[in-house]
C-alpha cells in the first residue's frame, strides 16, 4: 500500500479506502460480522482510510466500524463521516434551499452529538457535509460553525462531500480555506473534475476524496445489460430503464481500448483516479473480504502510461442528470 498526504491536515492516507455504505444499507443484505471482516481485511493490507456517512442505514454503518475497530486498528485508522442536511427536501439541495432551513445549527448540534457516539469517540476524524448548492456560497453558515467545532476539538477537519450535478461549486470553499478537504466523483465517465476542481485542489492544498471510481461497479469488470440488481439494491434506481444497457455498451468500448495494455477495466478505473497527484485517496466500496483484497492491490499497479490515459479522455460522459430520477 502506498500513502498520500490528506491536502494539508498534516497526516498520510492509504492512496485506496474504503466505502461503506452497503455495511449499512441500500445494497442488499449484508451481514454484520461479514462487515467487521471486511473492514479488518482491508486494515490488514494497509487501508488506514475509512469513508461513511449518518445516513447509511441511519448510524448502522458507523457503528459497525466503531465495532470493527474496537478489535483492530482504532489508533491506526483515520474515519471520515457525513452529516446529510434535513429531510425531507430536495436532494441535491436547490438554489432556493436556505442554509439554516437544511443545516440548521441544532440540527448540526445533535448530529455531531450522535456522530461522536456512533463512532465512540470523543473527536471525527474528519466530518463532511453530504452535499451542498452554490448557492450557499454567499453564506455559508454550517461549514463556518464545523470550523468552530474543529477549534473546540470534536472535529480535527472539515469537509464537503459534492453534488452530483455540479462539483464545481466547492471551488469558491476551497479558495477560500472553508473545507480541509472535498469529496468528489472522478472516473472513466465523469472528468470534469480535471479541468478545475482538481487543479485548484493541487493549489490550494486541499485533500481530494474520490468516490465512485468504478460508477456503481459498470467500471468494475463485472457489467453487463444482464446483470440483475435486487429492489433493495440502489443500482437498481442507478442503472433503471435503459441505463444498464447504455452503460454496458460503453463499458465494452473502454475495454476494446484497454485491449493488450496490461491493464484491466477495474485497474485502469483505479490508476485514472490515482494517476492524478491532486488526489489523496479512492475510497472503493467494498462489501467482502475479497473485495477488500482485490481493491487494496490497485495501490500497487503502475500509472497508466501517459499515451493510453490520453486514449481514454474521450470516454468522458457527464450523467449528473440521472440522480433527477430520468
Amino acid at each position: 500500500m502506498n500513502y498520500r498526504a490528506l491536502g494539508k491536515c498534516g497526516v498520510q492516507v492509504s492512496e485506496i479506502g474504503i466505502g461503506t455504505w452497503a455495511m449499512g444499507s441500500d445494497w442488499g443484505e449484508q451481514p454484520v460480522d461479514l462487515s467487521i471482516r471486511t473492514i479488518h481485511k482491508a486494515i490488514e493490507m494497509g487501508c488506514n482510510f475509512i469513508d461513511t456517512a449518518a445516513g447509511y442505514g441511519d448510524g448502522r454503518s458507523e457503528q459497525v466500524i466503531a465495532k470493527a475497530l474496537e478489535q483492530k486498528g482504532k489508533d491506526l485508522v483515520y474515519v471520515a463521516t457525513k452529516i446529510h442536511p434535513v429531510m425531507p427536501g430536495p436532494w441535491p439541495p436547490s438554489p432556493y434551499c436556505e442554509i439554516h432551513d437544511r443545516y440548521p445549527v441544532s440540527y448540526l448540534e445533535q448530529s455531531l452529538v450522535t456522530r461522536l457516539k456512533n463512532l465512540k469517540t470523543d473527536c471525527i476524524d474528519l466530518l463532511q457535509l453530504h452535499t451542498w448548492t452554490r448557492a450557499w456560497n454567499r453564506n455559508p453558515a454550517a461549514l463556518e460553525w464545523l470550523q468552530q467545532q474543529k477549534q473546540k476539538g470534536r472535529i480535527r477537519w472539515v469537509g464537503v462531500s459534492t453534488p452530483e450535478h455540479d462539483q464545481n461549486a466547492v471551488i469558491d470553499l476551497m479558495r477560500d480555506g472553508l473545507v480541509d478537504t472535498v469529496q468528489v466523483i472522478y472516473n472513466l465517465f465523469e472528468q470534469e473534475p480535471a479541468a478545475e476542481l482538481l487543479p485548484v485542489a493541487k493549489q490550494t492544498e486541499t485533500g481530494v476524496i474520490v468516490r465512485v471510481v468504478f460508477d456503481e461497479s459498470s467500471l468494475a469488470g463485472r457489467f453487463s445489460e444482464q446483470r440483475e440488481f435486487s429492489s433493495g439494491d440502489f443500482r437498481s434506481r442507478y442503472f433503471a430503464g435503459d441505463r444498464q444497457a447504455r452503460t454496458a455498451q460503453r463499458v465494452r468500448r473502454i475495454e476494446a481500448c484497454l485491449n493488450g495494455s496490461g491493464y484491466s477495466i477495474r485497474e485502469a478505473a483505479a490508476r485514472f483516479a490515482l494517476d492524478c497527484d491532486a488526489v489523496s485517496t479512492v475510497i472503493t466500496g467494498v462489501r467482502t473480504e475479497q473485495q477488500a483484497a482485490e481493491n487494496m492491490l490497485l495501490s500497487e499497479r503502475k500509472p497508466l502510461p501517459e499515451s493510453l490515459r490520453v486514449e481514454l479522455h474521450p470516454f468522458n460522459w457527464p450523467k449528473g442528470f440521472w440522480y433527477g430520477g430520468k
